[in-house]
């Protein structure tokens, strides 16, 4: 026989021998290939079995596989000649046992525990009223429909659904992937940004609502900024989710009489308030008017008010014709001293001196009038505007001049020139005919 040979009748035996097999063991070496094969080996105390799941069946896993998770897979042993192995093609693989992922799950509570994931002070109050509600599920299962009747009975709201897997192989991603798409919404886009989240899923094994362990979701759900519900499985199912969100409810319609209250309800309580508001200003009015009615019970009648007035009034109309007459009595002897001092005879004495002062002022004003130099044989020289003119520098530059007289103007000329006299002195000899005292005109 040639190797080959000999390889394909071992093949054959192994696989009539063993179609059909389930074993279990501790997952070690894992590896996912990128081709989407996974490759293992299980091993015990005493022996160790290699195996491998390609991708088809691999998708179908409820839960991460990960080295040290105890598991049991069901498949059919073959042989690889390639190296002259045998190993276990897996189609289906479980935990063995509820012991073992209670376990696991609490070995991943510990460790995202230790993050500060679950710390209550990462936990935020729930909106009391929101506008837009995301829910993050499955779009075909039971819940969506029973999340959107509950709100329509309570409080109709604009509600996003993003769909997603919620178990089996890529439901964790999915479901971390939409809680974090909703979160990344910009308020005021095209997509409106809910208010508040809701993850829901129905209820299940603990293998089916695996997805919601992961430690991807629950990274999702704690630094998600959108306050959220969680709503995964049963009241009595218990997910990590549900230590991360910020309210867990017992089921996904509970989920949704949280998100909002019952719209009649809020009527009422309106219309209570209201009622409650106008008895409260109705007892307000009433005390008030209690009030302003003892207080005026104790404020005195107006007839006690005006009485201090009208004794008053009275006091000074006794007061007043003393008064009067010792105001006239005054006023009288201020004009009998106004009058002594206007006595005829003092006036006329007052009225005679200042005749003589303005007599004395007037013959002084007379001799100061430039009419009676005139008289006296004076003559005023001005131009033809009518200036004075008082220097002989300035009659020659003038050119025309008046005369003034006592008795009338005479129009001259000055040629500009000097007489031979007039040149010598400013001063010159008396001219005749004219007085021996009288000055000349242009000195």
């Amino acid at each position: 026989m040639s190797v080959t040979e000999l390889s394909q009748a071992l093949k054959r035996h192994v696989e009539s021998g063993f179609g059909q097999v389930r074993v279990r063991g501790e997952i070690s070496g894992f590896k996912r290939a990128a081709s989407g094969h996974l490759y293992l080996a299980l091993k015990d105390i005493d022996a160790v079995i290699d195996g491998v799941m390609w991708k088809g069946q691999a998708a179908r896993i409820p839960f991460r596989a990960e080295d040290g998770l105890d598991v049991i897979a069901t498949g059919r042993l073959t042989t690889y000649p390639g190296r002259s192995k045998y190993q276990i093609v897996i189609e289906s693989m479980e935990l063995a046992g509820e012991g073992a992922l209670l376990a696991l799950l609490e070995k991943t509570k510990a460790r995202l525990g230790s993050e500060g994931l679950f710390d209550p002070e990462r936990k935020r109050p729930l909106p009391s009223l929101p506008r837009i509600i995301g829910v993050v599920t499955s779009p075909t299962g039971a819940v969506i429909r029973d999340i959107l009747h509950r709100l329509s009975d309570r409080f109709p709201t604009h509600v996003l659904v993003w769909p997603v897997l919620v178990q089996g192989q890529g439901a964790a991603e999915q479901v971390a992937q939409a809680i974090r798409g909703f979160d990344a919404i910009v308020p005021g886009g095209p997509v409106p940004r809910p208010d508040l989240l809701i993850v829901a899923r129905g209820g299940g094994s603990i293998e089916d609502l695996w997805a919601f362990n992961e430690a991807v979701v629950v990274r999702a759900a704690a630094e998600c900024s959108i306050p959220l519900i969680s709503a995964v499985g049963h009241e009595t199912d218990t997910t990590l989710i549900d230590f991360a969100s910020d309210r867990r409810a017992p089921t996904p319609t509970a989920a949704a009489e949280m998100a909002v209250p019952v719209r009649s309800e809020l009527v009422a309580a309106l219309g209570e308030l209201g009622a409650r508001a106008a008895s409260g200003w109705a007892r307000i009015d009433s005390l008030a008017r209690e009030r302003l009615d003892s207080c005026a019970a104790r404020l005195p009648g107006l007839d006690r008010l005006v009485e201090p007035q009208r004794q008053r009034l009275d006091d000074l109309a006794d007061r007043l014709p003393a008064a009067l007459r010792l105001a006239v009595a005054q006023d009288r002897q201020r004009l009998t001293q106004v009058a002594g001092a206007l006595r005829p005879a003092l006036v006329t004495q007052r009225i005679e001196r200042a005749g003589e002062r303005l007599e004395g002022l007037w013959r002084l004003a007379g001799s100061l009038n430039p009419r009676r130099m005139l008289e006296r044989g004076y003559a005023m020289v001005t131009s033809t505007k009518g200036e004075v003119v008082t220097s002989a520098a300035g009659a020659r530059g003038a050119g025309r001049l008046n005369l003034a007289f006592a008795d009338g103007e005479v129009p001259v000329s000055v040629d500009g020139s000097a007489s031979a006299s007039a040149s010598v002195s400013r001063r010159s000899p008396a001219s005749p005919g004219r007085p021996s005292g009288q000055a000349s005109l242009f000195d």
